[in-house]
């Protein structure tokens, strides 16, 4: 990821909806077209669950991440031709790979404005920057934590380090001039399983989204917010009688073929 990340990623923790975080990235993966000569790179690889499909495209396969536990895991599942420990804002290609592929990434770095562009120029003739994030920061499963730590400690939480994304309107504009540009949103209805303990949804973002509201605060607060998150968010999305909850999740795709 980047630095913004300021303890390491829990390859476990992130796997407890590896199927539902896996789907987003078939349905980009589908929406390429006829790739040049030249390597693919998965931007931002965590684990490596998007290896094995990336893969198929039968082109040298190079992940990209700065967490060494995602990257250990990444390394298992033996897809990967080379593995790079790097700052996903920093890091440069050893030749114009065919696809850059960022999956889940790119809303943890600050300057799309410049970094996008960035990429852009990086890329063989006839190569696509292929991107997902999720657009869901407004949704009460991202809003509610933000809200309920500014609410119990206030001041505490560094906003400028949440994850997040351009609007749209703002990614077309940008991106238009640089190359051929497709550009879409899809909402995921994703049943999430019963836990063992909380809410469903908690679990889902506290793994994500959440880290960097929690890592600002000591253990006691941390378990002071997830009681009031866990009040709160039952309200929103109920659980039905196994446990389970009915989760929307939005999701911003865009691919940039130069």
């Amino acid at each position: 990821m980047s630095r913004m990340a300021t303890t390491d990623w829990n390859p476990g923790t992130y796997h407890r909806f590896r199927g539902l975080r896996l789907r987003p990235a078939l349905d980009l993966l589908r929406a390429l077209g006829p790739l040049p000569e030249g390597a693919v790179i998965d931007l931002g690889c965590g684990a490596g669950d998007v290896g094995p499909a990336l893969s198929g495209l039968g082109r040298r396969l190079e992940g990209v991440d700065l967490s060494p536990a995602m990257l250990e895991s990444a390394r298992a599942t033996g897809c990967y031709d080379a593995l790079h420990e790097a700052d996903l804002s920093a890091w440069a290609p050893d030749g114009p790979p065919a696809l850059i592929f960022s999956n889940a990434a790119l809303h943890w770095l600050k300057g799309h404005e410049t970094l996008l562009p960035r990429l852009l120029l990086m890329l063989a003739p006839g190569g696509t920057l292929a991107v997902q994030v999720p657009a869901q920061n407004n949704a009460p499963s991202h809003r509610m934590w933000l809200a309920l730590a500014d609410e119990h400690f206030p001041g505490r939480v560094d906003h400028a380090k949440i994850p997040g994304i351009l609007r749209p309107a703002e990614y077309h504009a940008l991106l238009e001039p640089l190359g051929e540009v497709a550009l879409w949103e899809t909402e995921y209805y994703q049943l999430l399983d019963p836990q063992e303990e909380g809410h469903p949804v908690r679990h889902f973002t506290q793994a994500t989204f959440a880290r960097p509201v929690l890592e600002a605060l000591t253990p006691a607060e941390q378990a002071q917010l997830i009681a009031a998150y866990e009040e709160v968010i039952a309200k929103v999305y109920p659980v039905d009688p196994q446990g389970r909850a009915l989760f929307p999740f939005r999701r911003l795709f865009f691919t940039v073929t130069v």
